[in-house]
């Protein structure tokens, strides 16, 4: 008889500018990809991560975990090797043994995703924050649309493909915004247990419209009781979003990754 395969829950990092987000795909280059080919030349069989979620492509990782199952307990050595092997853009923090029963992406019970904004041209900050110019950010206009996101649970006007999902409702947990440098530089946080496609840079981009004055609060509540798109419907560039912590109910790992500000 076989013996039964283990399964390891890998807790890692990424700076995805140069991917075309976490998925891998056919004809561009994903995150998964990278960790696949890294682990199975290092452990010398196949090796498929299946992770918590998608990232879209240039989208951060600040937290990320993926699993994979081996006939074989890993070496303690292994987070030295693959960060000897992985580029400098991926990071792998810890591998955690776990019970099968437990699965990376439907085990999360909450993720949270960090938008950051600056607003002065920053060589420091251009691949790793969003660069949005504006002489006078309304940011209490900001934080009232962001504190009535809560109260909605249907989000279809802040999806962007809704006629591909079964369902657009979507639980909010919580929301925050804060300020530096005098409004020249914003943080946004969302929790939720799962995201639709493209939510939250849709949900930033309006809110980024609303801060600048060229959307109103009455647009944005109207979307968000009625499922029609906004006046402003644009997404926010992806450089400024992190997926920035998961949340499990077996697992307490602190994240690592740093965020710009």
């Amino acid at each position: 008889m076989a013996a039964e395969s283990l399964r390891y829950f890998f807790h890692c990092a990424y700076r995805g500018g140069k991917y075309h987000g976490w998925q891998r795909q056919p004809d561009v280059l994903g995150v998964q990809q990278v960790l696949e080919e890294a682990l199975s030349k290092v452990l010398k069989r196949r090796i498929i991560c299946l992770g918590c979620g998608r990232t879209d492509a240039g989208v951060h990782a600040s937290q990320y975990f993926f699993h994979i199952d081996v006939e074989e307990a890993l070496p303690p050595e292994l987070v030295f090797i693959l960060n000897k092997v992985l580029p400098n853009d991926i990071s792998i923090f810890d591998i955690i043994s776990v019970p099968k029963i437990h699965h990376a992406q439907f085990g999360a019970t909450a993720r949270t995703y960090h938008y950051f904004i600056h607003q002065i041209k920053d060589p420091f900050l251009q691949d790793i924050s969003a660069q949005y110019p504006c002489q006078e950010w309304d940011i209490g206009l900001m934080r009232e649309a962001l504190a009535m996101l809560p109260k909605y649970t249907d989000f279809r006007a802040f999806c962007k493909t809704p006629d591909r999902h079964d369902s657009t409702i979507c639980d909010i947990h919580s929301v925050a915004i804060q300020s530096y440098e005098e409004g020249q530089k914003m943080r946004l946080q969302f929790t939720a247990k799962g995201f639709l496609k493209g939510m939250i840079r849709l949900l930033v981009g309006s809110l980024i419209a609303i801060g600048k004055g060229e959307m109103t609060i009455a647009n944005w509540e109207e979307s968000l009781s009625t499922g029609v798109r906004p006046t402003v419907f644009k997404s926010a560039y992806p450089q400024g979003l992190y997926l920035s912590r998961i949340e499990y109910p077996f697992l307490t790992v602190t994240p690592q990754g740093h965020f710009p500000f």
